[in-house]
């Protein structure tokens, strides 16, 4: 996830600033490791070698930030463009000035090659991925199917995470067709995800007539106002808006929100409230390399109460997980 938009734009509102629902319960639910764009920090992101490095690395969850093709395919990618990622600036001319997914058809995407960024490699120690093409663009489908193929092989069930990344109604149908296609709804290990409120209360009309409910996550900023009320700041359809969390909750079983971010306050209050609205809150993005300070910043937002992590660092989440519920 990317939102470098929503954070600028939000840094000048003038309040005055400083995923199913989380209710009591006798046995609290153990908080899930998100795979950030697989294992991001290691590994090219948005690959089946990266999404197969988080699983045996632990994860919970695999997240697949998806593009439409130009033929209107489902692909992994967190960038609407595929220079950042990709080689494609060796293979093809630029088409309108840019290389939009949108522009390219799922066959030429097929043909590209992700590369490795940020702290990521082009290998990681003592791993071959399983995957005949561990290093392409991987369709939605695929990310499905290797989460399948995990399961059965690790004994645990690995969900998945996707992300509406375009504010579009073909998106939606798209990826609702695919989970339903797969079996998914209610009683599955899967979140949907947008930073638009208007995607996400349309996939929710959408599943209630399909009777397919899934649990959906808002993504945003937390915001604590001078009243003390905690609300969700996100990006709509005229622009920055803030959301109270019981309005959230009225079309989302969760949010995800932006940390280590001083314009925003992930405090104990706001996920005390979002808790008491029947939300789920999940962290984005722990992104820690070095092992003691990424344990210490897990076991901040851990203490506070946070339902699940969104970390480039698979490893790093799960043993800061493991040790906070071994001492809870």
């Amino acid at each position: 996830m990317h939102a470098r938009a929503l954070l600028i734009a939000l840094a000048i509102t003038t309040l005055g600033l400083s995923a199913c629902g989380g209710g009591a319960s006798l046995q609290p639910e153990i908080p899930v490791v998100i795979a950030h764009r697989g294992a991001s920090g290691y590994l090219p992101e948005h690959t089946l070698g990266g999404y197969e490095l988080a699983v045996r690395l632990g994860a919970d969850y695999i997240e697949p930030d998806l593009q439409l093709t130009r033929e209107g395919a489902l692909v992994a990618m967190h960038d609407d463009t595929l220079e950042r990622t990709t080689n494609v600036a060796s293979l093809f001319a630029k088409r309108n000035g840019k290389y939009l997914v949108s522009d390219f058809t799922l066959a030429e995407i097929k043909t590209l090659t992700v590369q490795p960024t940020g702290t990521g490699k082009a290998s990681y120690p003592g791993y071959t991925p399983s995957a005949a093409t561990p290093w392409a663009v991987p369709t939605f489908q695929e990310v499905v199917d290797l989460a399948r193929r995990q399961s059965a092989l690790t004994g645990r069930t690995v969900g998945i995470y996707p992300e509406a990344k375009q504010a579009d109604p073909v998106m939606e149908d798209a990826i609702l067709k695919t989970l339903a296609a797969n079996g998914y709804d209610a009683r599955s290990k899967v979140f949907i995800q947008s930073f638009s409120d208007a995607t996400v209360r349309s996939l929710r009309a959408k599943q209630n007539a399909q009777n397919r409910r899934m649990p959906m996550i808002l993504l945003g900023a937390a915001m604590t106002g001078t009243d003390g009320v905690a609300r969700m700041g996100v990006i709509g359809a005229t622009g920055v808006k803030l959301l109270e969390l019981k309005d959230v909750a009225t079309f989302a079983e969760g949010v995800g929100v932006v940390i280590n971010t001083p314009a925003y306050n992930v405090s104990k209050d706001f996920i005390t409230q979002a808790h008491a609205a029947g939300l789920k809150v999940h962290g984005w993005t722990f992104a820690q390399t070095e092992p003691s300070a990424a344990a210490a910043e897990y076991k901040q937002y851990l203490d506070m109460g946070m339902d699940g992590m969104f970390s480039n660092y698979t490893d790093l989440a799960v043993r800061a997980r493991d040790a906070f519920v071994k001492a809870r």
